[in-house]
């Protein structure tokens, strides 16, 4: 397993070999309970639909969810298959180290507790670019929150619309372009006519379905090893080529520090700078509501990754038994780490079969559809709200569009979103597009983070330094990526890569605080004195929310 891919995009390459398409019941089982899901989503999109009359709804579903469904839609957002699946694979190979990943997503939501979550939905109406600029300037800072948005948003849509992609091809043996072609149509379905009220219940149902779906496989693991995690251990370290190793931590992080480092900043920093995840703290009805979101959301992905972690030790313990998932050497012999069917990102699928059989590996692929799709659609809302209420409404119109015309440039911007998941999809079918998820995380905590935080909890914060440092952060981060290994010599195919390891976060980062410091202090400007006076009614606002209701209502 490379140091340097995250296990959000490790799907892609999982989805390469028709192993569920050659097994009928399997593939039967499969699509059946994919209809099924489609079909009760589709329902769930007909009821919201009715209900969706304003910005108001369409973006925040009214702002009528509890800290408990929005909890449980926020785990459903962060949550993707591939992550699911990576972080198996990733334990797959290299053992206790395999987790790394999973630490890193999970401790960004203290972040997002602490210092984001409450102050988001007090200043807030539909996403954070309205807190950035509730006293900075509104066309720089709604400018720069829509170009990172929508360049997350783009990186994220990419590697979704593959995996899904890859994944019909594998239930009906349709075209690969057809495939992406389908999940687009669904996407824009769901949000065109749904908004986050449809999205939000497509993502409830897909955790409620992965939180079971993965409990149900730790329990049969647990089953077949008389509920001893001890012997499942066990019997990992002598079946596995490392042996004891498994159990270490340290060799993914002793191969590069630097890289590891960088990677952890980013990880932790940047969940608190995705434009799809800090929306959902608009749908609650005040800041109470939003503290129990984190919670509940907290809780549900830290509960799933413990699963991942005895999914990955259950594979290694009882994948080797079966033979018939394996591809075999010139020899007739086969390596459990080289030679698996679909390689060793493929561990969660086969142990579901070795352990449920077909009927569990159909409801796992279903599973994993329903799971893209549910973040495709909150991807699309996150930059259907960019566009049309960041970009249009507040800088193109200066304020004066209608609701009315904000809905119609919302759903228009979702068919344009859709059709450009689906061009990018088939475009970068054969892609190795792993980057694209480090990259989004690293531009999040480069570009969003710093702005964020700064704007809402230093007083000398002005427009001038935000915006300067917001976009050092996106241009550096960007380029970065692109000189690395992980672009420069993989995708464009040099001899070697300009920047010396591919994760930005170490330099980007705090080059983005210092930058908006920096122009901040030295910006002498009347609106940058206006700005500052205007902190203490930001605070108030933030820490009480006093007014914050009735500004939701306008």
């Amino acid at each position: 397993m490379k140091k340097n891919v995250l296990p959000i995009a490790l799907m892609l390459s999982l989805l390469s070999t028709p192993v569920m398409a050659a097994q009928g019941a399997t593939s039967t089982s499969a699509i059946v309970m994919f209809l099924i899901f489609i079909a009760g989503t589709m329902v769930i999109t007909w009821w919201a639909a009715k209900r969706t009359r304003t910005t108001s709804d369409f973006y925040t579903a009214g702002g009528g969810l509890t800290g408990f469904q929005n909890g449980l839609a926020i785990a459903g957002d962060y949550l993707s298959a591939a992550s699911f699946l990576g972080i198996a694979g990733m334990v797959y190979v290299s053992g206790f180290d395999g987790i790394i990943y999973a630490i890193g997503f999970l401790f960004g939501w203290p972040v997002v507790m602490f210092l984001v979550a409450e102050r988001l939905r007090n200043l807030g109406r539909y996403n954070f670019a309205d807190v950035t600029s509730f006293r900075l300037a509104q066309t720089p800072m709604r400018v720069l929150a829509a170009s990172a948005s929508l360049l997350i948003i783009a990186l994220y849509l990419i590697a979704q619309m593959v995996g899904a992609g890859k994944l019909i091809v594998l239930l009906f043996g349709l075209d690969y372009n057809v495939a992406v072609v389908i999940v687009g149509g669904l996407m824009m379905i769901y949000v065109a006519f749904g908004g986050m009220t449809a999205t939000t219940w497509v993502q409830i149902i897909k955790a409620v379905l992965m939180l079971f779906g993965a409990t149900l496989m730790v329990i049969l693991v647990l089953a077949a090893f008389s509920w001893d995690i001890d012997s499942i251990l066990a019997r990992a370290v002598e079946v596995h080529p490392d042996g004891a190793k498994i159990l270490a931590p340290g060799s993914q992080v002793s191969s590069n520090p630097l890289n590891a480092l960088s990677l952890g900043i980013a990880l932790a920093f940047g969940t608190a700078g995705l434009p799809h995840i800090l929306m959902r703290f608009f749908t609650v009805a005040d800041a109470k509501e939003a503290r129990k979101s984190v919670i509940y959301a907290s809780s549900f992905i830290g509960y799933f990754y413990l699963l991942t972690f005895i999914i990955g030790f259950g594979a290694i313990a009882l994948l080797w038994q079966h033979p018939e998932y394996f591809h075999t050497g010139p020899d007739g012999k086969f390596n459990m780490l080289t030679n698996l069917i679909g390689g060793t990102n493929m561990v969660a699928v086969h142990l579901a079969n070795a352990v449920g059989g077909n009927l569990l590996l159909g409801f796992l692929a279903a599973v994993t559809f329903a799971t893209i799709v549910a973040v495709v659609a909150g991807l699309a809302l996150a930059g259907a709200a960019a566009i049309s209420h960041d970009l249009y409404a507040n800088v193109i119109a200066k304020g004066r569009a209608t609701e009315r015309d904000q809905m119609r440039i919302s759903r228009i911007s979702t068919i344009v979103l859709g059709v450009l998941a689906i061009l990018l999809g088939i475009i970068f079918e054969n892609q190795n597009v792993a980057f694209m998820v480090g990259l989004a995380f690293a531009i999040a905590a480069s570009a969003n983070f710093p702005v964020l935080v700064l704007s809402i909890s230093w007083r000398g914060c002005t427009t001038r330094g935000a915006t300067i440092g917001g976009f050092l952060g996106l241009i550096v981060a960007t380029g970065w990526v692109v000189l690395s290994s992980t672009v420069w010599v993989d995708v464009f195919g040099f001899a070697t890569p300009i920047t010396p390891f591919p994760n930005p976060g170490i330099l980007s980062i705090p080059l983005a605080f210092l930058a908006i410091w920096f122009f901040s202090i030295t910006d002498t400007s009347e609106r940058a004195k206006t700005e500052k006076a205007a902190f203490d009614a930001l605070t108030v606002r933030s820490q009480t929310g006093i007014g914050a209701s009735a500004a939701s209502q306008h």
